[in-house]
């Protein structure tokens, strides 16, 4: 019986209400290069082609090179996309709504229009009277509207202020409440997509015969002939590849391809990058000249690195060209499409690497190290249906060495919009994450020969190795014969430096953590969107040490279009660190402290402050701002504490600032991080999870410019907990200074 009720009351207004947005409101009269249209219903896009009907709800999307002709079924109303603009339509009983994310639309609107006509951006709302206008949105919260008949009124939803526009007129209103009018100049106003599209008179009179040959056969109404109308102009689409061949209407071919590609002059294929300038490798400084061609077609995008280091000597370094595998160190990344296509692959750099919510890996990068450590990653994934998987692989290389970071997600759309989500991860070996030049199994940082892969050892520092030194100790006396002639008289007898730690004789210390998850959209609009999420992760490390985080409740939401909150609530348990595997993993994965004169390996685990059998509750919160396409800045911030007083703070800044607006500087970034720490803002004590680093580049002349890339890290070698420059390696400085070139 409550089954029936909650059937009654729930699911049959739920069917009836998709039943409604399913109302079919226009046709596609002309849709050329990358136009995508998403219905309620589906979870991806797909593509759109002339004489499609558009139902309540829909998403256009126009890519880089296209555009699309829209016409109402009532009224004949028409609205023109141009290339980069996404929006969907919204109907009520007597309001026609377009809600524009961002791009460029051309109304005309009839003045017997049956509805309200209104159009939507995140900061704006224009309301017409019977006319033609463009809207011109941003991402940023700028939008331009421009009068060319009839009246036009236009709200500002921020600050409440109306101004009418006419003919000749611009209105610029902007996320920050002002709402301004003024007159337009022609040259501001965007390209009409139609006028390139005027077809010959022969074209046109093979339409009119065509309608009056089906006229008397079905005699429509005035509306279904208008509606025929429609019909005809979409097998203008269709003609070019059927009629060609017997009517060879050769004006037409240079219209499509004008419209195929209409600002090519926007991003060439190539971009020939070039770098000169200074990096420390090995605190080796070193001159470099380095090729960075990028290469893209489609969705396919190649960069390579094809760099020569130079010492002070004028020596080259050869290490890098020595051996066929250095091939692939001149790969800077192979990708075809992006996170959020249908198909997507990256080979090679990874930046920003999370999977999920972000639970167990969230922003991994394999570049933090860069160019002294060169890593080679994979990041892949495909949708099919309801279904979607996704792969990733921080480290080719590390396999060669027992161990490698590999994860995994696999995504299921049971119904409506639910998403539900698993992830899993699997650092191999933590002590893969060692260097180790000579690949004898020991460490660089353990052994006395790092560059010669039969010996490690070297008791008394002589430069010797222990296996060849007849004095290995140093005292004067042999205590080693590799002779058989020569006795052993050490008197003292002989104390030697004990074997090195290596990696082939010790057991691999993994890491394995489980994720699954829950998300729903719960609103979305122009406006304001609010995605609900949940999470649970398991991390299980050796020694059999393991923790459980969990999110019940998440939420992030988006405000105008260019402010992002984030909020968690989270519990966790015994060893589980949230986002344990982020931006700085590589540089804490493992690591050798000296402690009186013992080196000691320990992996991040190990280091964690993280109480047996403890519980922690707290929150995570984060919030994101782009203001005006000037500035984007970001920040998080954890508090997780336990009974016991136990506690993990982390925090994280970002910021960056679009060069565009400022003379003679290229590019500005800077971002700060420290994970799981008791006081991440504790700034005068760093600590090994933290991370900090900038880029800057100052442009000498136009398409030169003089690159600063900063990255300070940092490590407790002697295991006192205290971060100090009086202890050699504790401090790592990464400066790079490179003049680049872009043609």
């Amino acid at each position: 019986m409550r089954f029936k009720l909650f059937f009654s009351l729930i699911i049959i207004p739920f069917l009836m209400n998709q039943i409604q947005a399913a109302e079919e409101v226009a046709k596609v009269a002309k849709a050329r290069g990358q136009v995508q249209i998403k219905h309620q219903a589906d979870v991806d896009f797909s593509s759109l082609k002339a004489g499609q009907s558009v139902f309540d709800g829909d998403v256009i999307k126009v890519g880089g090179v296209g555009f699309c002709i829209i016409v109402f079924l009532d009224d004949k109303s028409i609205l023109k996309i141009r290339e980069s603009s996404q929006f969907q339509f919204m109907e009520t009983a007597n309001t026609r709504t377009i809600n524009i994310d961002f791009g460029k639309v051309l109304a005309d609107v009839k003045k017997d229009k049956r509805k309200d006509f209104r159009i939507e951006t995140p900061v704006s709302v224009a309301s017409v009277k019977g006319t033609q206008f463009w809207t011109v949105s941003n991402k940023m919260g700028f939008d331009k509207f421009y009068g060319l008949e009839g009246e036009v009124e236009v709200f500002n939803t921020i600050s409440g202020q109306f101004q009418s526009l006419g003919p000749g007129q611009m209105t610029l209103s902007t996320a920050t409440g002002q709402l301004v009018t003024s007159p337009a100049s022609p040259e501001e106003l965007p390209d009409d997509p139609d006028d390139e599209e005027e077809e010959p008179e022969e074209e046109e009179q093979e339409e009119e015969a065509e309608e009056e040959e089906e006229a008397p056969e079905e005699e429509p109404e005035p509306e279904v002939e208008e509606e025929e109308v429609i019909e005809e102009e979409v097998s203008e689409e269709e003609i070019p590849e059927e009629e060609i061949p017997e009517e060879v209407p050769e004006e037409e071919i240079p219209e499509v391809e004008e419209e195929e590609v209409p600002e090519p002059e926007e991003e060439g294929p190539v971009n020939l990058g070039a770098g000169l300038g200074s990096v420390t490798i090995d605190g080796v400084i070193y001159n470099q000249l380095a090729l960075r061609p990028e290469i893209k077609f489609g969705k396919l995008g190649v960069g390579l690195d094809l760099v020569m280091y130079i010492d002070p000597q004028g020596n080259i370094r050869k290490d890098e060209w020595d051996e066929p595998t250095d091939f692939f160190d001149k790969i800077l990344y192979v990708s075809w499409g992006a996170k959020g296509d249908p198909f997507f692959v990256r080979y090679g750099t990874l930046e920003n690497m999370t999977l999920g919510y972000g639970g167990l890996i969230y922003g991994y990068s394999n570049t933090m190290e860069f160019p002294e450590v060169r890593r080679i990653g994979l990041n892949g994934g495909m949708k099919f249906g309801k279904f979607g998987t996704e792969l990733f692989v921080a480290n080719f290389k590390d396999f060669g060495r027992g161990g490698g970071l590999v994860g995994g997600r696999f995504t299921y759309n049971p119904f409506s919009k639910l998403v539900l989500g698993a992830n899993v991860v699997m650092d191999i070996n933590q002590y893969s994450g060692l260097k180790d030049f000579d690949e004898d199994g020991v460490p660089d940082l353990l052994d006395d020969f790092p560059e010669e892969g039969d010996y490690a050892v070297d008791t008394d520092g002589d430069g010797i190795a222990d296996e060849i030194d007849p004095d290995r100790d140093g005292d004067g006396y042999t205590d080693n014969s590799q002779d058989s002639s020569i006795v052993n008289n050490d008197p003292d007898g002989t104390v030697l430096k004990p074997d090195p730690f290596d990696i082939d004789e010790v057991d691999a210390r993994s890491v394995l953590g489980f994720a699954v998850d829950a998300g729903y959209p719960v609103f979305s609009s122009n406006m304001f969107s609010l995605n609900l999420y949940a999470e649970a992760n398991v991390l299980n490390f050796a020694d059999d040490l393991s923790g459980i985080g969990l999110v019940p409740f998440g939420a992030n939401a988006t405000l105008f279009k260019f402010i992002n909150i984030s909020f968690e609530y989270r519990m966790d348990s015994d060893y589980y660190a949230p986002r344990f595997f982020d931006q700085a993993y590589d540089l804490d994965r493992v690591a050798i402290t000296d402690s009186s004169d013992n080196l000691i390996v320990t992996t991040k685990e190990q280091r964690l402050d993280l109480s047996e059998g403890g519980r922690r509750q707290g929150y995570y919160g984060a919030a994101g701002l782009s203001l005006f396409n000037l500035v984007n800045a970001s920040a998080s911030y954890t508090d997780m504490s336990s009974d016991e007083g136990d506690t993990l703070r982390s925090f994280t800044a970002s910021l960056a600032v679009n060069t565009d607006n400022i003379p003679k500087i290229s590019q500005a970034y800077a971002y700060y991080q420290r994970n799981n720490d008791n006081n991440p803002f504790d700034f005068a004590n760093p600590s090994p999870n933290t991370i900090l680093g900038y880029r800057v580049g100052y442009e000498v002349s136009k398409g030169v410019s003089l690159v600063w890339d900063y990255r300070r890290l940092h490590a407790d070698l002697d295991g006192d907990g205290v971060i100090s420059e009086d202890v050699e390696g504790e401090i790592i400085n990464i400066l790079n200074i490179e003049t680049v070139f872009d043609s």
